[in-house]
């Protein structure tokens, strides 16, 4: 890894000692068709450091918002966690830019990419797991992640579009909405995906996303403006 990123895990108060885990970390999988030498992606440890992110924010919500029922903790950790919130922290951090990837993938704007870089991120709560423990995992999330959402952790997640969605159509029609994958574009690692969501076998929305949940997201805000219209 190069000294820039070694000062940025130090201005985190991070002090890495084997490197070897972060420049795994920053190795996307596109680049080892063109280093044979480099045998494993960052995707072992995205896997793990999904798991970390997860255990670490339920904690810290749990004694945050001791009040609060398992459903409303359950919406808040996903809005925190998702795809959107760590590629903008990625960005913020400037992840991006120390990415090993094919040239095809850069080319195709894989640097910006909101799932690579929400993975990165990931990947990268791995490394530091793997080299410096769970308490150096712990303050990496509380300092980069956490911050972007002091006012939610606050005053609780804003109501998500498929949350009202849900409560619009069974109290219309008295059943749920169901989201469908429509379409997809893009290799595995870089997938663009179309969902859409139906009532009574009914195309209701149409959206569209770098992750599922997003597509989901979006064809939820137009039915949910269609369905109002209507209303109105």
């Amino acid at each position: 890894m190069n000294d820039e990123f070694v000062q940025i895990l130090n201005n985190l108060r991070l002090k890495p000692n084997n490197l070897s885990f972060y420049r795994t970390a920053f190795t996307h999988r596109s680049f080892l068709n063109e280093a044979k030498e480099v045998k494993e992606s960052n995707e072992r440890l995205e896997f793990l450091g999904d798991a970390i992110l997860s255990f670490i924010t339920s904690g810290f919500l749990f004694h945050k918002r001791a009040h609060d029922a398992e459903g409303d903790l359950t919406n808040l950790r996903s809005y925190i966690v998702k795809t959107e919130s760590l590629a903008r922290v990625s960005q913020k951090l400037s992840l991006g830019k120390f990415l090993r990837m094919s040239k095809g993938e850069e080319f195709s704007g894989g640097r910006q990419n909101p799932q690579i870089l929400a993975n990165t991120y990931e990947a990268l709560l791995g490394a530091i797991f793997m080299d410096l423990g769970i308490e150096a995992a712990q303050t990496f999330i509380y300092q980069t992640l956490l911050p972007l959402f002091a006012t939610e952790i606050t005053k609780g997640a804003p109501r998500d579009p498929k949350s009202e969605l849900q409560e619009m159509v069974q109290e219309k029609f008295q059943v749920s909405p169901k989201y469908k994958i429509i379409g997809t574009i893009g290799p595995d690692h870089a997938k663009k995906f179309t969902v859409g969501v139906f009532v009574k076998d009914e195309l209701l929305g149409r959206g569209s996303g770098s992750s599922k949940q997003q597509a989901e997201e979006d064809s939820a805000k137009e039915a949910l403006k269609k369905l109002t219209e209507h209303l109105t």
